[in-house]
Protein backbone atom coordinates (compact mmCIF):
# COMPACT_ATOMS: atom_id res chain seq x y z
CA UNK A 1 0.00 0.00 0.00
CA UNK A 2 2.78 2.34 0.76
CA UNK A 3 4.97 1.23 -1.98
CA UNK A 4 1.54 2.38 -4.68
CA UNK A 5 1.18 5.51 -2.37
CA UNK A 6 4.16 6.43 -3.21
CA UNK A 7 4.52 5.96 -6.91
CA UNK A 8 1.59 7.78 -7.11
CA UNK A 9 3.20 10.58 -5.70
CA UNK A 10 5.91 10.50 -7.77
CA UNK A 11 4.05 10.66 -10.95
CA UNK A 12 2.43 13.80 -9.77
CA UNK A 13 5.10 15.54 -8.79
CA UNK A 14 6.70 14.79 -11.91
CA UNK A 15 3.27 16.00 -13.92
CA UNK A 16 4.19 19.64 -12.32
CA UNK A 17 7.87 19.72 -13.53
CA UNK A 18 9.23 22.17 -15.84
CA UNK A 19 9.98 20.33 -18.92
CA UNK A 20 13.53 19.99 -19.97
CA UNK A 21 14.76 23.02 -22.88
CA UNK A 22 17.36 22.31 -25.60
CA UNK A 23 18.79 25.18 -27.15
CA UNK A 24 20.14 23.90 -30.42
CA UNK A 25 21.96 25.29 -33.26
CA UNK A 26 20.27 24.26 -36.34
CA UNK A 27 23.22 25.00 -39.07
CA UNK A 28 25.43 22.58 -40.22
CA UNK A 29 28.95 22.43 -40.53
CA UNK A 30 28.61 22.02 -44.63
CA UNK A 31 25.85 25.65 -44.56
CA UNK A 32 28.54 27.86 -45.46
CA UNK A 33 30.34 25.98 -47.98
CA UNK A 34 26.92 25.35 -49.90
CA UNK A 35 26.38 29.32 -49.62
CA UNK A 36 29.37 29.86 -51.37
CA UNK A 37 28.68 27.36 -53.81
CA UNK A 38 25.48 29.38 -54.66
CA UNK A 39 27.44 32.52 -54.64
CA UNK A 40 29.99 31.60 -56.86
CA UNK A 41 27.48 29.57 -59.28
CA UNK A 42 25.49 32.86 -59.36
CA UNK A 43 28.09 34.74 -60.31
CA UNK A 44 29.99 32.10 -62.05
CA UNK A 45 30.30 34.60 -65.53
CA UNK A 46 31.99 37.70 -63.59
CA UNK A 47 34.46 34.63 -61.84
CA UNK A 48 35.30 33.09 -65.10
CA UNK A 49 38.29 34.84 -65.48
CA UNK A 50 39.85 33.48 -61.62
CA UNK A 51 38.77 30.22 -62.76
CA UNK A 52 40.57 30.22 -65.44
CA UNK A 53 43.84 31.49 -63.43
CA UNK A 54 42.89 28.77 -60.91
CA UNK A 55 42.83 25.79 -63.41
CA UNK A 56 46.13 27.45 -65.12
CA UNK A 57 48.03 27.22 -61.78
CA UNK A 58 46.99 23.71 -60.80
CA UNK A 59 47.94 22.11 -64.77
CA UNK A 60 51.04 23.91 -64.21
CA UNK A 61 51.66 21.79 -60.85
CA UNK A 62 50.86 19.10 -62.83
CA UNK A 63 52.92 19.49 -65.90
CA UNK A 64 56.42 20.48 -63.65
CA UNK A 65 55.91 17.31 -61.58
CA UNK A 66 55.28 14.46 -64.11
CA UNK A 67 56.14 16.36 -67.36
CA UNK A 68 58.51 19.40 -67.15
CA UNK A 69 59.82 18.17 -71.31
CA UNK A 70 56.08 18.90 -72.47
CA UNK A 71 56.73 22.41 -72.99
CA UNK A 72 57.34 22.46 -76.91
CA UNK A 73 53.87 20.76 -77.24
CA UNK A 74 52.40 23.17 -74.94
CA UNK A 75 53.76 26.39 -77.23
CA UNK A 76 52.75 24.45 -80.62
CA UNK A 77 49.09 24.19 -79.20
CA UNK A 78 49.23 27.75 -78.14
CA UNK A 79 50.06 29.10 -81.41
CA UNK A 80 47.57 26.97 -83.34
CA UNK A 81 44.89 27.74 -80.87
CA UNK A 82 45.70 31.55 -81.70
CA UNK A 83 45.67 30.94 -85.19
CA UNK A 84 41.98 29.49 -85.08
CA UNK A 85 40.63 32.58 -82.83
CA UNK A 86 42.59 34.60 -85.30
CA UNK A 87 40.57 33.29 -88.12
CA UNK A 88 37.24 33.30 -86.78
CA UNK A 89 35.78 30.25 -84.47
CA UNK A 90 32.06 31.28 -85.38
CA UNK A 91 30.83 32.88 -82.28
CA UNK A 92 33.25 35.43 -82.11
CA UNK A 93 31.77 37.51 -85.18
CA UNK A 94 33.77 40.84 -85.02
CA UNK A 95 37.45 41.13 -84.89
CA UNK A 96 38.18 42.67 -81.71
CA UNK A 97 36.61 39.77 -79.92
CA UNK A 98 38.78 37.04 -81.86
CA UNK A 99 41.61 39.79 -81.37
CA UNK A 100 41.18 39.52 -77.83
CA UNK A 101 40.51 35.83 -77.72
CA UNK A 102 43.83 35.06 -79.74
CA UNK A 103 45.75 37.50 -77.20
CA UNK A 104 44.13 35.33 -73.93
CA UNK A 105 45.09 32.44 -75.69
CA UNK A 106 49.06 33.78 -76.15
CA UNK A 107 49.41 34.81 -72.85
CA UNK A 108 48.21 32.09 -70.98
CA UNK A 109 49.94 29.42 -72.82
CA UNK A 110 53.02 31.15 -72.43
CA UNK A 111 52.70 31.27 -68.76
CA UNK A 112 51.50 27.56 -69.03
CA UNK A 113 54.45 26.57 -70.96
CA UNK A 114 57.29 28.38 -68.80
CA UNK A 115 55.16 27.11 -65.37
CA UNK A 116 55.77 23.31 -66.86
CA UNK A 117 59.58 23.91 -66.71
CA UNK A 118 60.09 26.05 -63.99
CA UNK A 119 57.27 25.55 -61.60
CA UNK A 120 53.65 27.62 -60.90
CA UNK A 121 55.08 28.54 -57.43
CA UNK A 122 58.26 29.85 -58.94
CA UNK A 123 58.88 34.06 -58.89
CA UNK A 124 57.36 35.78 -60.45
CA UNK A 125 54.99 33.54 -61.94
CA UNK A 126 52.44 34.17 -59.45
CA UNK A 127 52.35 37.88 -59.91
CA UNK A 128 52.21 37.50 -63.27
CA UNK A 129 49.35 35.41 -63.35
CA UNK A 130 47.88 37.49 -60.98
CA UNK A 131 48.58 40.44 -62.77
CA UNK A 132 47.44 38.83 -66.30
CA UNK A 133 43.90 37.81 -64.83
CA UNK A 134 43.22 41.11 -64.23
CA UNK A 135 44.32 42.84 -67.34
CA UNK A 136 42.63 40.48 -69.38
CA UNK A 137 39.63 39.69 -67.32
CA UNK A 138 38.79 43.79 -67.39
CA UNK A 139 37.20 43.14 -71.62
CA UNK A 140 35.94 40.12 -70.05
CA UNK A 141 33.99 42.07 -67.14
CA UNK A 142 32.63 45.08 -69.42
CA UNK A 143 31.61 43.06 -72.42
CA UNK A 144 27.96 44.45 -73.34
CA UNK A 145 26.67 41.12 -74.83
CA UNK A 146 28.52 38.93 -71.86
CA UNK A 147 26.69 41.45 -69.42
CA UNK A 148 23.52 41.14 -71.25
CA UNK A 149 23.96 37.59 -71.28
CA UNK A 150 24.16 36.96 -67.62
CA UNK A 151 21.24 39.58 -66.90
CA UNK A 152 19.25 37.05 -69.43
CA UNK A 153 19.93 34.02 -67.38
CA UNK A 154 19.40 35.65 -63.44
CA UNK A 155 15.94 36.70 -65.30
CA UNK A 156 15.18 32.91 -66.87
CA UNK A 157 15.77 31.72 -64.07
CA UNK A 158 13.43 33.82 -61.72
CA UNK A 159 10.65 33.02 -64.43
CA UNK A 160 9.08 30.42 -62.74
CA UNK A 161 7.90 33.20 -59.90
CA UNK A 162 6.99 35.73 -62.62
CA UNK A 163 4.95 32.90 -64.80
CA UNK A 164 3.04 32.58 -61.84
CA UNK A 165 2.91 36.92 -61.43
CA UNK A 166 1.31 36.86 -64.89
CA UNK A 167 -1.00 33.97 -64.58
CA UNK A 168 1.15 31.63 -66.46
CA UNK A 169 2.03 29.32 -63.90
CA UNK A 170 3.54 25.63 -64.79
CA UNK A 171 5.41 27.07 -67.87
CA UNK A 172 9.02 26.93 -68.07
CA UNK A 173 11.74 28.22 -70.33
CA UNK A 174 13.18 25.96 -73.00
CA UNK A 175 15.92 28.04 -74.68
CA UNK A 176 17.12 31.59 -74.94
CA UNK A 177 19.54 33.49 -77.22
CA UNK A 178 20.90 36.89 -76.83
CA UNK A 179 21.42 39.30 -79.88
CA UNK A 180 22.24 42.71 -80.79
CA UNK A 181 18.88 44.31 -79.90
CA UNK A 182 17.87 42.28 -76.96
CA UNK A 183 16.91 38.66 -76.04
CA UNK A 184 14.62 35.70 -77.63
CA UNK A 185 13.49 32.69 -75.15
CA UNK A 186 11.50 29.54 -76.36
CA UNK A 187 8.37 29.32 -73.65
CA UNK A 188 6.78 25.78 -73.26
CA UNK A 189 3.16 26.83 -71.51
CA UNK A 190 1.41 24.00 -69.34
CA UNK A 191 -0.64 21.70 -70.93
CA UNK A 192 -4.22 23.73 -71.63
CA UNK A 193 -2.64 27.00 -72.27
CA UNK A 194 -2.27 28.69 -75.57
CA UNK A 195 -0.72 31.24 -76.90
CA UNK A 196 -3.27 33.60 -76.78
CA UNK A 197 -3.12 33.34 -73.03
CA UNK A 198 0.21 34.56 -73.31
CA UNK A 199 -0.93 37.52 -76.05
CA UNK A 200 -3.15 38.80 -73.57
CA UNK A 201 -0.47 38.65 -70.28
CA UNK A 202 1.55 40.83 -72.63
CA UNK A 203 1.92 43.85 -70.62
CA UNK A 204 1.78 41.91 -67.11
CA UNK A 205 5.12 40.10 -68.56
CA UNK A 206 6.96 43.39 -69.49
CA UNK A 207 5.82 45.20 -66.13
CA UNK A 208 7.06 41.31 -64.65
CA UNK A 209 10.81 41.78 -66.58
CA UNK A 210 11.18 45.57 -66.19
CA UNK A 211 11.38 46.37 -69.87
CA UNK A 212 9.76 49.81 -71.39
CA UNK A 213 6.38 49.65 -72.59
CA UNK A 214 6.04 47.71 -75.78
CA UNK A 215 9.14 45.94 -75.75
CA UNK A 216 8.19 42.44 -75.62
CA UNK A 217 6.56 40.44 -78.43
CA UNK A 218 5.21 36.66 -78.46
CA UNK A 219 5.56 34.67 -81.44
CA UNK A 220 3.71 31.54 -82.12
CA UNK A 221 5.87 28.70 -82.59
CA UNK A 222 4.33 27.04 -86.32
CA UNK A 223 5.09 22.99 -84.74
CA UNK A 224 3.99 23.10 -81.47
CA UNK A 225 0.48 24.98 -80.18
CA UNK A 226 1.89 24.71 -76.37
CA UNK A 227 4.94 26.74 -77.16
CA UNK A 228 5.96 30.36 -78.38
CA UNK A 229 8.66 32.72 -78.26
CA UNK A 230 9.31 36.02 -76.08
CA UNK A 231 11.01 38.43 -77.69
CA UNK A 232 13.06 41.29 -75.55
CA UNK A 233 13.91 43.93 -77.55
CA UNK A 234 16.07 46.29 -75.17
CA UNK A 235 16.49 49.03 -77.95
CA UNK A 236 14.36 50.03 -81.44
CA UNK A 237 16.29 48.10 -84.32
CA UNK A 238 13.74 50.40 -86.64
CA UNK A 239 14.38 53.50 -84.47
CA UNK A 240 15.91 54.99 -87.67
CA UNK A 241 14.47 54.57 -91.35
CA UNK A 242 15.96 52.19 -93.70
CA UNK A 243 17.17 53.39 -97.08
CA UNK A 244 16.23 51.30 -100.09
CA UNK A 245 18.91 49.60 -101.30
CA UNK A 246 17.51 48.83 -105.09
CA UNK A 247 14.98 46.91 -106.34
CA UNK A 248 15.55 42.96 -105.86
CA UNK A 249 13.18 41.21 -108.27
CA UNK A 250 13.55 40.44 -112.10
CA UNK A 251 10.18 39.05 -112.46
CA UNK A 252 6.54 39.30 -111.32
CA UNK A 253 7.01 35.40 -110.48
CA UNK A 254 9.63 36.79 -107.39
CA UNK A 255 8.19 38.30 -104.60
CA UNK A 256 9.11 41.91 -103.81
CA UNK A 257 10.80 43.40 -101.09
CA UNK A 258 9.24 45.78 -98.61
CA UNK A 259 11.68 46.33 -95.94
CA UNK A 260 13.29 44.63 -93.14
CA UNK A 261 11.64 42.34 -89.92
CA UNK A 262 13.05 43.73 -86.66
CA UNK A 263 15.50 40.50 -86.31
CA UNK A 264 16.76 41.91 -89.81
CA UNK A 265 15.48 39.60 -91.94
CA UNK A 266 13.85 40.79 -95.45
CA UNK A 267 10.41 41.31 -95.70
CA UNK A 268 9.29 39.10 -98.53
CA UNK A 269 5.25 39.42 -100.23
CA UNK A 270 4.42 38.15 -103.93
CA UNK A 271 2.09 40.27 -105.58
CA UNK A 272 1.45 37.32 -108.41
CA UNK A 273 -2.24 36.66 -108.66
CA UNK A 274 -2.83 38.43 -105.12
CA UNK A 275 -4.43 41.68 -104.78
CA UNK A 276 -3.01 43.50 -102.03
CA UNK A 277 -4.43 46.42 -99.52
CA UNK A 278 -2.63 48.37 -97.62
CA UNK A 279 -3.91 51.05 -94.61
CA UNK A 280 -3.05 52.82 -92.29
CA UNK A 281 -4.18 56.45 -90.81
CA UNK A 282 -2.60 59.42 -92.96
CA UNK A 283 1.18 59.63 -92.58
CA UNK A 284 1.52 56.34 -91.57
CA UNK A 285 3.72 55.57 -94.48
CA UNK A 286 0.82 54.05 -97.01
CA UNK A 287 2.49 55.88 -100.08
CA UNK A 288 6.10 55.16 -98.91
CA UNK A 289 5.17 51.03 -99.02
CA UNK A 290 3.54 52.20 -102.51
CA UNK A 291 6.56 53.45 -103.89
CA UNK A 292 8.79 50.46 -102.82
CA UNK A 293 6.27 48.36 -104.65
CA UNK A 294 6.31 50.17 -107.21
CA UNK A 295 10.13 50.75 -107.38
CA UNK A 296 10.68 46.79 -107.43
CA UNK A 297 7.88 46.64 -110.44
CA UNK A 298 9.26 48.55 -112.51
CA UNK A 299 12.94 46.36 -112.76
CA UNK A 300 10.84 43.60 -113.67
CA UNK A 301 10.15 43.49 -117.64
CA UNK A 302 6.84 41.16 -117.39
CA UNK A 303 4.45 43.47 -115.87
CA UNK A 304 2.37 46.68 -117.10
CA UNK A 305 1.84 49.43 -114.52
CA UNK A 306 -1.18 51.77 -114.50
CA UNK A 307 -1.88 54.02 -111.87
CA UNK A 308 -4.67 55.94 -109.90
CA UNK A 309 -4.09 59.16 -108.27
CA UNK A 310 -7.10 61.67 -107.20
CA UNK A 311 -4.71 63.76 -105.59
CA UNK A 312 -4.18 65.07 -109.19
CA UNK A 313 -1.11 62.96 -109.22
CA UNK A 314 1.17 64.27 -106.73
CA UNK A 315 2.15 60.43 -105.20
CA UNK A 316 2.17 58.85 -108.65
CA UNK A 317 3.18 61.59 -110.83
CA UNK A 318 7.50 60.76 -110.65
CA UNK A 319 7.44 57.49 -111.44
CA UNK A 320 4.78 58.06 -114.49
CA UNK A 321 7.41 57.53 -117.50
CA UNK A 322 7.16 54.43 -116.18
CA UNK A 323 3.53 53.77 -115.64
CA UNK A 324 1.79 53.26 -119.46
CA UNK A 325 -1.16 54.88 -117.59
CA UNK A 326 -1.99 57.34 -115.20
CA UNK A 327 -5.15 58.53 -114.08
CA UNK A 328 -5.77 61.46 -112.03
CA UNK A 329 -9.85 62.19 -112.56
CA UNK A 330 -12.90 60.38 -111.43
CA UNK A 331 -13.61 59.90 -115.27
CA UNK A 332 -10.04 59.05 -116.54
CA UNK A 333 -10.09 56.48 -113.91
CA UNK A 334 -13.20 54.92 -114.25
CA UNK A 335 -11.98 54.41 -118.37
CA UNK A 336 -8.87 52.89 -117.15
CA UNK A 337 -10.90 50.57 -114.84
CA UNK A 338 -13.04 49.70 -117.49
CA UNK A 339 -10.33 48.93 -120.12
CA UNK A 340 -8.87 46.79 -117.39
CA UNK A 341 -12.05 44.73 -117.26
CA UNK A 342 -11.88 44.17 -121.96
CA UNK A 343 -8.20 43.18 -121.23
CA UNK A 344 -9.77 40.76 -118.63
CA UNK A 345 -11.98 39.63 -120.81
CA UNK A 346 -10.30 39.03 -123.68
CA UNK A 347 -7.58 37.25 -121.74
CA UNK A 348 -10.42 34.97 -120.40
CA UNK A 349 -11.61 34.26 -123.67
CA UNK A 350 -7.82 33.62 -125.14
CA UNK A 351 -7.46 30.79 -122.23
CA UNK A 352 -10.64 29.54 -122.16
CA UNK A 353 -10.02 28.79 -126.49
CA UNK A 354 -6.10 27.29 -125.92
CA UNK A 355 -7.56 25.20 -122.71
CA UNK A 356 -5.70 27.44 -120.09
CA UNK A 357 -6.27 27.99 -116.96
CA UNK A 358 -3.98 30.64 -115.78
CA UNK A 359 -2.10 33.48 -117.42
CA UNK A 360 1.88 33.31 -117.11
CA UNK A 361 3.50 36.44 -117.30
CA UNK A 362 6.34 36.86 -119.83
CA UNK A 363 8.17 39.71 -120.88
CA UNK A 364 6.02 39.25 -124.41
CA UNK A 365 2.67 38.68 -122.05
CA UNK A 366 3.10 40.58 -119.15
CA UNK A 367 0.76 40.95 -115.82
CA UNK A 368 -1.25 43.92 -115.47
CA UNK A 369 -0.86 45.88 -112.43
CA UNK A 370 -3.16 48.49 -111.17
CA UNK A 371 -1.95 51.11 -108.39
CA UNK A 372 -4.96 52.51 -106.67
CA UNK A 373 -4.05 55.62 -104.04
CA UNK A 374 -6.18 56.60 -101.80
CA UNK A 375 -8.97 54.08 -102.95
CA UNK A 376 -11.76 55.24 -100.74
CA UNK A 377 -11.65 58.59 -102.92
CA UNK A 378 -12.04 56.73 -105.87
CA UNK A 379 -15.24 55.01 -104.62
CA UNK A 380 -16.64 58.47 -103.52
CA UNK A 381 -16.01 60.49 -106.49
CA UNK A 382 -16.44 57.69 -108.90
CA UNK A 383 -18.91 55.19 -108.11
CA UNK A 384 -19.43 53.78 -111.16
CA UNK A 385 -15.31 52.46 -110.94
CA UNK A 386 -15.83 50.70 -108.29
CA UNK A 387 -18.31 47.87 -109.98
CA UNK A 388 -14.96 47.38 -112.79
CA UNK A 389 -13.23 47.24 -109.66
CA UNK A 390 -15.42 44.79 -108.00
CA UNK A 391 -14.74 42.90 -111.29
CA UNK A 392 -11.32 42.82 -110.88
CA UNK A 393 -10.94 41.72 -108.15
CA UNK A 394 -13.31 38.79 -108.47
CA UNK A 395 -11.90 37.38 -111.65
CA UNK A 396 -8.43 38.85 -112.03
CA UNK A 397 -5.98 36.64 -110.46
CA UNK A 398 -6.18 34.04 -113.14
CA UNK A 399 -5.56 36.17 -116.01
CA UNK A 400 -2.46 38.20 -114.06
CA UNK A 401 -4.52 41.29 -114.03
CA UNK A 402 -4.02 42.70 -110.28
CA UNK A 403 -4.79 45.31 -107.68
CA UNK A 404 -2.68 47.35 -105.20
CA UNK A 405 -5.38 49.76 -102.81
CA UNK A 406 -4.28 52.02 -100.55
CA UNK A 407 -6.58 53.70 -97.87
CA UNK A 408 -6.97 55.08 -94.67
CA UNK A 409 -9.76 52.86 -93.19
CA UNK A 410 -10.98 49.94 -95.60
CA UNK A 411 -14.85 49.85 -94.55
CA UNK A 412 -17.09 48.50 -96.66
CA UNK A 413 -18.87 51.55 -97.22
CA UNK A 414 -15.38 53.38 -98.31
CA UNK A 415 -14.24 50.50 -100.97
CA UNK A 416 -17.50 50.99 -102.56
CA UNK A 417 -19.87 48.08 -101.26
CA UNK A 418 -18.45 45.28 -103.45
CA UNK A 419 -16.21 42.32 -103.22
CA UNK A 420 -12.76 44.84 -103.55
CA UNK A 421 -11.54 44.32 -99.97
CA UNK A 422 -13.12 40.87 -99.10
CA UNK A 423 -10.79 39.62 -102.12
CA UNK A 424 -7.50 41.22 -100.91
CA UNK A 425 -5.46 38.30 -99.60
CA UNK A 426 -1.78 40.27 -98.94
CA UNK A 427 -3.03 42.99 -95.91
CA UNK A 428 -0.52 45.86 -95.20
CA UNK A 429 -1.27 46.67 -91.78
CA UNK A 430 0.34 50.53 -90.99
CA UNK A 431 -0.02 52.41 -87.73
CA UNK A 432 -3.71 52.79 -86.98
CA UNK A 433 -5.30 55.05 -84.25
CA UNK A 434 -8.34 53.12 -82.83
CA UNK A 435 -7.41 49.22 -81.68
CA UNK A 436 -10.84 48.23 -83.87
CA UNK A 437 -9.15 49.67 -87.43
CA UNK A 438 -6.79 46.49 -86.69
CA UNK A 439 -9.24 44.07 -87.73
CA UNK A 440 -10.45 46.54 -90.42
CA UNK A 441 -7.91 46.22 -92.44
CA UNK A 442 -6.18 42.92 -91.59
CA UNK A 443 -9.49 41.06 -90.80
CA UNK A 444 -12.08 39.60 -88.28
CA UNK A 445 -9.99 38.23 -85.29
CA UNK A 446 -6.60 39.69 -85.82
CA UNK A 447 -6.36 41.89 -83.01
CA UNK A 448 -7.40 39.43 -80.54
CA UNK A 449 -4.56 37.08 -82.05
CA UNK A 450 -1.67 39.59 -81.55
CA UNK A 451 -1.58 41.85 -84.44
CA UNK A 452 -1.19 44.98 -82.47
CA UNK A 453 -0.92 47.62 -85.23
CA UNK A 454 -2.12 50.24 -82.98
CA UNK A 455 1.13 50.26 -80.91
CA UNK A 456 3.20 50.91 -84.04
CA UNK A 457 5.23 54.29 -83.52
CA UNK A 458 6.95 55.76 -86.52
CA UNK A 459 5.57 55.69 -90.27
CA UNK A 460 6.75 52.95 -92.52
CA UNK A 461 6.19 50.50 -89.59
CA UNK A 462 3.85 47.58 -90.36
CA UNK A 463 2.49 44.35 -89.92
CA UNK A 464 2.02 42.16 -93.10
CA UNK A 465 -0.81 39.36 -93.40
CA UNK A 466 -0.96 37.02 -96.37
CA UNK A 467 -0.52 33.85 -97.71
CA UNK A 468 1.94 31.79 -95.91
CA UNK A 469 2.48 34.53 -93.49
CA UNK A 470 0.82 34.24 -90.34
CA UNK A 471 2.07 35.20 -87.63
CA UNK A 472 2.58 39.08 -86.43
CA UNK A 473 6.20 40.15 -86.87
CA UNK A 474 7.15 43.85 -86.82
CA UNK A 475 8.47 45.27 -89.75
CA UNK A 476 9.76 48.89 -91.41
CA UNK A 477 9.45 49.30 -95.17
CA UNK A 478 12.22 50.93 -97.05
CA UNK A 479 12.62 54.72 -97.23
CA UNK A 480 12.14 55.61 -101.35
CA UNK A 481 13.75 59.05 -101.65
CA UNK A 482 12.99 61.32 -104.48
CA UNK A 483 16.25 60.40 -105.54
CA UNK A 484 15.59 56.99 -105.55
CA UNK A 485 12.88 57.74 -107.80
CA UNK A 486 14.76 59.78 -109.93
CA UNK A 487 17.63 57.00 -110.53
CA UNK A 488 14.95 54.47 -111.17
CA UNK A 489 12.78 55.79 -113.76
CA UNK A 490 15.68 56.63 -115.72
CA UNK A 491 17.15 53.34 -115.71
CA UNK A 492 14.51 51.41 -116.32
CA UNK A 493 12.09 53.72 -118.40
CA UNK A 494 12.94 52.89 -121.67
CA UNK A 495 12.82 48.94 -121.07
CA UNK A 496 9.26 48.89 -119.85
CA UNK A 497 7.14 46.21 -121.70
CA UNK A 498 3.75 47.06 -123.67
CA UNK A 499 1.09 44.98 -123.40
CA UNK A 500 0.40 41.93 -125.33
CA UNK A 501 -1.45 41.54 -128.87
CA UNK A 502 -4.63 40.18 -126.95
CA UNK A 503 -4.90 43.06 -124.53
CA UNK A 504 -3.80 45.55 -127.28
CA UNK A 505 -6.63 44.30 -129.31
CA UNK A 506 -9.43 44.67 -126.96
CA UNK A 507 -8.13 48.11 -125.96
CA UNK A 508 -8.30 48.93 -129.75
CA UNK A 509 -12.03 47.86 -130.21
CA UNK A 510 -13.34 49.61 -127.26
CA UNK A 511 -12.09 53.00 -128.94
CA UNK A 512 -13.87 51.47 -132.43
CA UNK A 513 -17.40 53.40 -133.26
CA UNK A 514 -19.84 51.02 -131.56
CA UNK A 515 -22.18 49.06 -133.77
CA UNK A 516 -24.71 50.52 -135.58
CA UNK A 517 -23.43 54.18 -135.54
CA UNK A 518 -24.66 54.68 -132.56
CA UNK A 519 -23.87 57.29 -130.72
CA UNK A 520 -23.57 58.66 -126.66
CA UNK A 521 -27.01 60.34 -126.37
CA UNK A 522 -24.91 63.16 -123.76
CA UNK A 523 -21.75 64.22 -124.08
CA UNK A 524 -20.60 63.03 -120.16
CA UNK A 525 -18.18 61.62 -118.30
CA UNK A 526 -20.56 59.67 -115.64
CA UNK A 527 -21.26 56.10 -117.09
CA UNK A 528 -24.19 56.40 -115.23
CA UNK A 529 -25.60 59.20 -117.30
CA UNK A 530 -24.20 57.69 -120.47
CA UNK A 531 -26.46 54.27 -119.67
CA UNK A 532 -29.86 56.07 -118.70
CA UNK A 533 -29.47 58.61 -122.19
CA UNK A 534 -28.58 55.68 -124.19
CA UNK A 535 -32.23 53.76 -123.04
CA UNK A 536 -33.71 56.75 -123.20
CA UNK A 537 -33.29 57.35 -126.95
CA UNK A 538 -33.17 53.38 -127.85
CA UNK A 539 -35.10 52.49 -130.78
CA UNK A 540 -38.44 50.54 -130.46
CA UNK A 541 -36.46 46.84 -130.82
CA UNK A 542 -33.99 47.78 -128.05
CA UNK A 543 -30.00 48.33 -127.64
CA UNK A 544 -27.85 45.07 -127.15
CA UNK A 545 -25.46 44.96 -123.82
CA UNK A 546 -22.83 45.11 -126.42
CA UNK A 547 -24.06 48.48 -127.91
CA UNK A 548 -24.37 49.67 -124.06
CA UNK A 549 -21.08 48.55 -123.18
CA UNK A 550 -19.19 51.00 -126.51
CA UNK A 551 -21.60 53.74 -125.29
CA UNK A 552 -20.62 54.05 -121.21
CA UNK A 553 -17.34 52.55 -121.71
CA UNK A 554 -17.87 50.11 -118.57
CA UNK A 555 -17.40 46.20 -118.26
CA UNK A 556 -20.67 43.64 -118.89
CA UNK A 557 -21.10 42.96 -115.27
CA UNK A 558 -21.58 46.70 -114.46
CA UNK A 559 -24.02 46.70 -117.31
CA UNK A 560 -25.77 43.79 -116.15
CA UNK A 561 -26.50 45.46 -112.72
CA UNK A 562 -27.21 48.40 -113.71
CA UNK A 563 -30.22 47.03 -115.65
CA UNK A 564 -31.23 45.31 -113.01
CA UNK A 565 -31.72 47.67 -110.55
CA UNK A 566 -33.40 49.83 -113.27
CA UNK A 567 -35.79 47.22 -113.86
CA UNK A 568 -36.79 46.82 -110.61
CA UNK A 569 -37.69 50.17 -110.28
CA UNK A 570 -39.44 49.94 -113.75
CA UNK A 571 -37.83 52.73 -115.44
CA UNK A 572 -36.48 50.12 -118.34
CA UNK A 573 -37.53 47.04 -119.72
CA UNK A 574 -35.64 43.87 -121.91
CA UNK A 575 -37.67 43.86 -125.10
CA UNK A 576 -36.41 40.84 -126.23
CA UNK A 577 -33.17 38.40 -125.20
CA UNK A 578 -29.93 40.70 -124.67
CA UNK A 579 -32.08 43.92 -126.05
CA UNK A 580 -33.56 46.74 -123.35
CA UNK A 581 -34.77 50.51 -123.79
CA UNK A 582 -36.42 53.11 -121.20
CA UNK A 583 -39.79 52.42 -120.46
CA UNK A 584 -40.39 55.97 -120.95
CA UNK A 585 -38.62 56.99 -124.21
CA UNK A 586 -41.70 56.35 -126.25
CA UNK A 587 -44.43 58.11 -124.09
CA UNK A 588 -44.20 61.56 -125.38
Amino acid sequence: MRRRTARRLHRRDHRYESPLMLIADDRYPGETVEALARWAYRYRSELAPFGLAGGLWLIGLYLHARHPGAWPYLLGLTVAFAAVQVRGTGWLDRAIERAYAAAVTIAAGVWLTVAAVAGSSHPPLPALLLLGTVAAGWPWWVHRRRRARVRVERTLAAWPDIAEAVGLAGSRVLSAMVDLWGWRARIRLRRGQTVADALTRLPAIESSLGTRPGAARIEADPDRADRFVLRIMHADPHAQAIRWPGPHAVSITEPVELGLYEDGTPVRMLLLRRHALAGGIAGSGKSGVLNVILGALIACPDVVLWGIDLKGGMELQPWAPCLRRLATTPADSARLLADAVRILDARAAALAADGARVWEPTPDAPALVIVIDEYAELAEEAPAATAAADSIARRGRAVAVTLLAATQRPTQQAMGKGAVRSQMDVRICLRVRERKDVDLILGQGMLTAGWHAHTLDAPGKFLLSAPGLDHPRRARAYLVTDDDVTATVARHAPHRPDLEPISAEALARSADPPPGNIEPAVETDDPDLALWAALHVAPEDGLSVTDLMHTTGMGRTWIYNRLAHHASTGRVTQVTRGRWRSTTNHET
